[in-house]
């Protein structure tokens, strides 16, 4: 469904429009007309375009008009040189996935979910007449699983006030564990037939973000090449099983929104994570969208990635 619908190789622009500073500088000139080009160059389909909720709120919940219109140019410029997009609201009143964020409160509050459903509304009524050029992803990454039941329910009623304007635009839903791919089994069957469950990978935690100071749950001071961890596509296989099997009894596929090698990694190195990874995507039909086009630790397009660039497209 994701490939026929141009969502099948992508790359996301993380750091434009989300976990940024908001200043005009980063808003107008992180992500510019020639940044669109170069993905479209890598033989790419599609850009994911995480967003922050105060890009297009107020703190009283009003509305932003310059931020939807943001939204609308990265459209406008996706379309030009032949990209899809997917809108990912990657933070919204009361959540985010960075604790750091200090957002909270959004799975107890029906407040900040109605809040939520109207947001899904404004998005909806801009942006859901293009279905084959646009898709919807609800929320990034829901954290704790003790909220899937209540998640399960946003999902539900979200989706019914998006399909008044948007009947036929795709929508992506993950589940918690940070859209853990283990934890896809818990998602309800989906509203419709357009939504497709939703997953990030950046296994092994420990290769794939070692050294990053915001993972927890790691050794700081370790550091490992590719061959000192068992990656191979039997792993990926095993860790991606459930999800599929899931996706496939509940009539849908599944997409991997993020995935991707943070830059203490040797460029070598994290070229040969990606074509393991690559090679089980391309074996069931996994749409999917790296992380990150630029900077953000895992940029890509940085100059560090400049010998091994030409070939790593060709695995993304």
């Amino acid at each position: 469904m994701l490939k026929e619908r141009g969502f099948y190789k992508g790359v996301n622009l993380g750091g434009w429009l989300s976990q940024c500073d908001y200043s005009e500088d980063r808003l107008n000139n992180f992500i510019t007309e020639p940044d669109f080009a170069e993905i479209a160059s890598w033989g790419l389909d599609h850009v994911r375009i995480p967003i922050d909720y105060n890009i297009l709120e107020n703190e009283d919940g009003g509305y932003k008009e310059e931020g939807f219109a943001r939204i609308e140019n990265a459209l406008k410029l996706a379309e030009k040189y032949g990209l899809n997009a997917i809108v990912d609201l990657h933070k919204t009143a009361g959540f985010s996935f960075d604790f750091g964020e200090q957002e909270s409160g959004f799975f107890e509050s029906e407040k900040y979910q109605e809040r939520f459903y109207k947001l899904w509304e404004q998005i909806a009524k801009r942006f859901g007449d293009r279905p084959d050029k646009v898709a919807f992803e609800l929320l990034n990454e829901v954290t704790d699983q003790q909220f899937i039941h209540v998640w399960n329910r946003v999902i539900h009623e979200c989706i019914k006030r998006i399909r008044a304007y948007a009947p036929d635009t795709l929508i992506l839903v993950g589940s918690y564990w940070n859209n853990s791919p283990e934890a896809v089994k818990d998602l309800e069957k989906p509203y419709d037939d357009k939504v497709i469950y939703n997953f990030h990978c950046y296994s092994p935690i420990e290769f794939t973000h070692q050294g990053a100071p915001w993972v927890r749950e790691i050794d700081q001071d370790a550091r490992y090449r590719f061959e000192d961890l068992d990656i191979s596509p039997a792993f990926f296989e095993k860790l991606f099983a459930e999800a599929i099997e899931k996706a496939e009894k509940s009539g849908t596929t599944v997409y991997c929104g993020e995935y991707g090698v943070i830059d203490r990694v040797q460029p070598e190195d994290a070229l040969k994570w990606f074509k393991v990874i690559n090679s089980v995507f391309e074996k069931h039909g996994i749409a999917r969208a790296a992380w990150s086009y630029k900077e953000m630790d895992f940029g890509v397009s940085d100059s560090r990635m400049d010998q091994v660039r030409d070939e790593l497209v060709k695995y993304l």
